[in-house]
């Protein structure tokens, strides 16, 4: 299966529940009038795009209809997705432009935090990269056992400790394991955080200043992975994580399982934080470069009958 066609088939419940039936609606419109903006902004609020976010939709739509003279309803779906691609770009590339270069990745657990790690270091060791993962997540029954095999699959190194180890320990050593085996990369998993529990911020923090300190001029980012399945949760969870700790990027898992895929509007319009990576099924290679025209282009290509 094709790059273009994994998305779109990841988005299908999205696009049916979704764009679908705003589309349906479009169609069978006669006339545009405000009626028919508060239908459609409905639905753009069930389609967990969020309040705010489908309110400057709206907006944008009238302005636009009224710019470009339309006058037949469905074609406001072509101006929608104009806008929702416009919406969703900017900033979506990882930067690692310093070896080595580190990414933090965070999240509760059950979002697929360590599977999405294995699937990003095995996308980054097939561009050439020499990938490094640090086991950081020290306290949850088996998280080592697991990115163990993940580093296997994906033929990278791992630096871990015992179970229960100081999880900025294992961070450093993996640094010092980086810069003496002139590694690329350093992907850290970290122990699934409730974004209300302070002790676990602590640790984070903790973290951060041991990398601050060992490498201050690396390129860092701070990866917060969310389960999409979620919806509205996902958006609360992002904007705590943003607030306590700072993040750089999203990683947004499970999309093909559900409905909800405009949540990705609502993260990246609503909290301005870019969607970096979205998972699209099980497989290794289930794990996409979120690129905004195409993402946006699968969500609006009809599903044939």
């Amino acid at each position: 299966m094709g790059f273009f066609s994994k998305i779109k088939e990841g988005l299908k419940k999205t696009r049916d529940a979704v764009i679908g039936q705003i589309d349906n609606m479009l169609c069978s419109a006669t006339v545009i009038d405000e009626d028919l903006f508060d239908e459609l902004e409905e639905m753009l609020v069930m389609g967990d795009v969020g309040v705010e976010t489908s309110q400057k939709i709206r907006q944008k739509l009238v302005e636009r209809v009224k710019e470009e003279g339309v006058s037949v309803p469905y074609q406001i779906t072509g101006l929608l997705e104009e806008i929702v691609s416009e919406m969703l770009s900017g900033d979506n590339e990882l930067n690692l432009e310093t070896q080595p270069s580190i990414i933090l990745v965070i999240g509760v657990n059950g979002v697929g935090k360590t599977t999405t790690i294995g699937k990003l270091a095995k996308i980054l060791s097939n561009q050439g990269k020499k990938v490094l993962l640090a086991a950081a997540d020290t306290f949850r029954a088996a998280a080592i056992e697991q990115l163990d095999i993940w580093a296997e699959r994906s033929g990278c190194e791992i630096i871990k400790q015992s179970e229960g180890s100081d999880p900025a320990a294992v961070i450093f050593d993996a640094i010092s394991a980086a810069k003496a085996r002139n590694a690329d990369v350093i992907i850290c998993d970290t122990a699934g955080r409730l974004h209300n529990k302070k002790y676990l911020m602590d640790e984070l923090a903790k973290i951060n200043r041991v990398i601050d300190r060992e490498l201050p001029n690396a390129s860092k980012e701070k990866l917060l992975v969310l389960d999409a399945t979620t919806g509205q949760n996902a958006v609360n969870q992002a904007e705590q994580f943003r607030d306590a700790t700072g993040i750089t990027g999203i990683v947004l898992t499970k999309l093909d399982g559900t409905a909800k895929g405009g949540v990705v509007l609502a993260i990246r319009d609503g909290l301005n934080i870019p969607v970096k990576y979205i998972g699209v099924g099980e497989q290794i290679d289930d794990l996409q470069p979120f690129n905004a025209e195409e993402f946006t282009k699968a969500l609006f290509t009809k599903t044939e009958k």
